[in-house]
């Protein structure tokens, strides 16, 4: 295409540095598009707040691509993938301004993502694509759980590319402050379904030293227990040492993790745990990260416990964040269930794409 030019992002040490400004033409690009297609500022953010993600290089590296329409940015693309020679998947996403949408654009920085992805070897490709169409003909994942839009222009290009929906993920709100007797009664019946086992508990920050082996542990378990359909998406091992060197990196950023886990009291063994993500901006959003319960541990409601006493605990250090952001497989029935029960409401259903590529050239 005529004035269109693709370059690599050279990822900067801080956002103030002389090399930062591509990556920060990606960060408004980003925005851009999450504040169109979702009509919300809820991912609308800072450059500093998304810099560590993109300094974490060591274990899961990331290239991104920007793209510029006669000198100005106008879309960005993603390849990630996990260090190691046995990894063989790689996640892209891309995302092109409305004005600059309808050119071929998003498909050239497609294809331009796949090569990075076989660059390093890559067998599988994944993509998230959210759906923001309502209503129309639906494409329904074959996991028998939710389904997207079969006539946008993100679903006949995944298509065209040989991508196959597997899953479809919902994200969804829920407003805060939630009442403090709501939580209390919830976090009661939890306890009494926990017959007295499993212990709560909560902190900021970086992980207690006693806790770091178990917290490696079920991260790992994140990649191995989580529901991920037909996507078949490798184990992702944590050591003690990832886990410091990430959460480092996170500290030095402009949000504060907030972490509840849950104890297995006979054992003295971390059973599950849920993580809160929220900014130093008070008019945002927090973050709902990992939450896990192992799978030998289901059965006593631990999910709930977690949820809600981290909610607490999170409304009591930081009250006057507007709602928390989580994003579930839609088969994921059992968290589903926690989260409507907590008042979370759907916004927005993503699908996951997988595309194989085993002797492509």
């Amino acid at each position: 295409m005529q004035g269109l030019s693709i370059t690599e992002v050279e990822i900067p040490d801080s956002v103030d540095a002389d090399n930062a400004a591509d990556f920060l033409a990606c960060v408004e690009v980003r925005s851009t598009v999450w504040a169109h297609d979702s009509g919300s500022a809820d991912e609308v953010r800072p450059a500093d707040e998304m810099l560590p993600v993109w300094r974490k290089q060591e274990h899961e590296p990331k290239r991104m691509l920007l793209a510029r329409l006669d000198g100005r940015p106008v879309a960005r693309a993603i390849t990630e993938y996990r260090a190691g020679d046995t990894s063989d998947t790689a996640w892209l996403h891309v995302e092109v301004v409305p004005e600059a949408r309808g050119r071929g654009i998003g498909a050239e920085l497609a294809a331009r993502a796949e090569v990075l992805g076989r660059e390093v070897g890559a067998t599988k490709f994944i993509v998230y694509a959210p759906c923001w169409k309502v209503g129309g003909p639906r494409l329904a994942a074959p996991t028998g759980f939710g389904d997207v839009a079969a006539d946008t222009a993100e679903t006949r290009l995944l298509q065209r590319m040989g991508y196959r929906l597997e899953q479809v993920e919902r994200g969804s709100r829920l407003p805060l402050p939630v009442a403090r007797e709501v939580i209390d009664a919830m976090r009661a019946d939890a306890e009494r379904a926990s017959e007295g086992e499993y212990r709560i508990h909560s902190w900021t920050g970086m992980t207690p030293v006693h806790w770091r082996e178990d917290m490696a542990q079920l991260i790992t378990r994140m990649s191995t227990d989580a529901p991920s359909a037909g996507l078949e998406e490798e184990e992702d091992v944590w050591t003690v040492e990832r886990l410091i060197a990430d959460e480092t990196i996170t500290a030095e950023g402009p949000s504060t993790e907030f972490t509840t886990v849950v104890e297995h009291v006979p054992s003295g063994r971390l059973a599950g745990f849920t993580t809160l993500i929220a900014p130093d901006d008070m008019s945002r959003p927090i973050d709902q990260d990992d939450t896990i319960v192992v799978r030998e541990h289901r059965g006593h409601r631990l999910g709930m416990l977690l949820k809600v006493a981290n909610i607490a605990y999170v409304q009591d250090a930081r009250p006057g964040h507007p709602r928390i952001v989580t994003y579930n497989a839609e088969e994921n029935r059992h968290m589903l269930s926690v989260n409507e029960a907590l008042g979370f409401e759907p916004f927005v259903y993503e699908g996951a794409w997988r595309k194989d590529v085993v002797g492509e050239v």
